[in-house]
């Protein structure tokens, strides 16, 4: 059911699971949702959307699908069949008769209902998956209401799809707000979890099947834990055009030192594009060769290189290009770049600047070379999952 409402939330990168979505198609199948389309719209927002920054995603998905979506022939058909069954009769019994004087019994209430049916088919006053009449029902708003069926009263259709419209979270995007905690939460998903070291840790099924074998005699089995084998290797860019995105390179910096999720995490700084040499403080008193750093960490080391990748172009593509009087250069940034992409085939290009302003020559030589994302929420997360795919 609403199969389609699941892609159209996957385009808008909602975020949803598939364990997710069966628990709420679980909802719909115990009737946790029978009153109108705006319960359908807080309970699909409670099952699947996992932070409030995504609630503006999950509205525009909502808006796309929901708006101007006829209620189905087979909704109608199935009511009617529905009351067309003696075993029903008792709860028909309970409709409150005396809601609509200027009817004399239940077979004038039900044509009137299937006359409004298909006017509400005619004028399409609201688009949803459920029917409604409009004015006052013996139905009401929370008696009789048979497969879901939503007949009157408010928060219908169309105010469930005018809230959605709204956004009123658009401000709470995560692509307008980026903090350590963010940032955190984001890198955790790098984790890669591997059984590595003695046999010291329980194992169940393990146990399980060695006792059936034994007939009942238990015989335990073990096997290693669980660890952490993430390693990141973390190049930054500093000074110069970077200096107004220094506090946000700085968040950066400060959740992945505090993660305690890594098996290893280096960093490196260099100036525009890295050279010959990188540096191991942000003043780039103290540098190692780039070599020496290619050498030490391997190629299991995710690479990730926080800049803005816009410099003048001789500064990328020619030996001499650096422009620090300090520091020459003998080989060309840009070979630098491709030879480092070839060893780390797990790497990403993390860009604090907004896309708007990638038109630039050397963005656009940098990001042929790495995957280049926005140094946003959403940026780091598409970049997280570049970094977890098996090359």
């Amino acid at each position: 059911m609403f199969q389609d409402f699941f892609t159209i939330l996957k385009k808008y990168k909602v975020g949803v699971s598939l364990s997710e979505w069966m628990t709420f198609q679980e909802a719909l199948d115990k009737h946790l949702v029978r009153e109108s389309l705006m319960e359908f719209y807080y309970v699909a927002r409670a099952v699947m959307v996992k932070s409030e920054t995504r609630y503006d995603k999950f509205d525009s998905a909502f808006v796309e699908y929901f708006t101007g979506v006829e209620a189905p022939e087979l909704v109608r058909d199935e009511f009617f069949a529905w009351l067309s069954d003696p075993k029903n009769q008792i709860a028909i019994e309970n409709i409150d008769m005396s809601k609509v004087p200027h009817l004399k019994d239940l077979q004038q209430l039900l044509d009137e209902f299937r006359k409004r049916l298909e006017e509400q088919k005619e004028r399409h006053d609201f688009g949803s998956k459920w029917v409604g009449t409009g004015g006052t029902s013996p139905f009401g708003n929370s008696g009789f209401n048979p497969a879901g069926i939503r007949v009157g009263g408010e928060g219908g259709g169309r105010s469930a799809v005018q809230v959605a419209a709204n956004r009123a979270f658009r401000n709470y995007r995560s692509d307008l707000v980026l903090d350590v905690r963010q940032i955190k939460v984001a890198l955790r998903d790098l984790r890669e979890l591997a059984r590595v070291g003695q046999n010291e840790e329980l194992d169940l099924d393990g146990t399980i099947e060695k006792t059936c074998k034994n007939g009942g005699d238990i015989e335990l089995e073990f096997h290693p834990g669980r660890k952490n084998t993430t390693r990141m290797l973390l190049l930054m860019d500093v000074g110069g055009s970077m200096t107004p995105h220094a506090r946000l390179v700085s968040r950066l910096f400060s959740a992945a030192h505090q993660m305690n999720h890594f098996k290893d995490f280096r960093y490196f700084y260099f100036h525009n594009c890295v050279y010959d040499r990188v540096y191991k403080d942000i003043e780039r008193r103290e540098s190692i060769e780039t070599a020496e750093v290619m050498h030490t960490y391997d190629e299991n080391y995710k690479l990730v290189l926080v800049g803005d990748a816009c410099m003048a172009s001789y500064e990328l593509v020619a030996a001499g290009g650096a422009i620090d009087y300090y520091e020459h250069n003998l080989r060309p940034g840009i070979e630098w770049l491709r030879t480092m992409q070839g060893k780390y085939s797990h790497s990403i290009w993390l860009n604090p600047d907004p896309r708007r302003y990638w038109d630039h020559p050397t963005v656009s030589m940098v990001g042929n070379i790495f995957p280049m994302f926005e140094l946003t929420l959403d940026g780091l997360e598409d970049g997280i999952d570049q970094l977890k795919r098996r090359n």
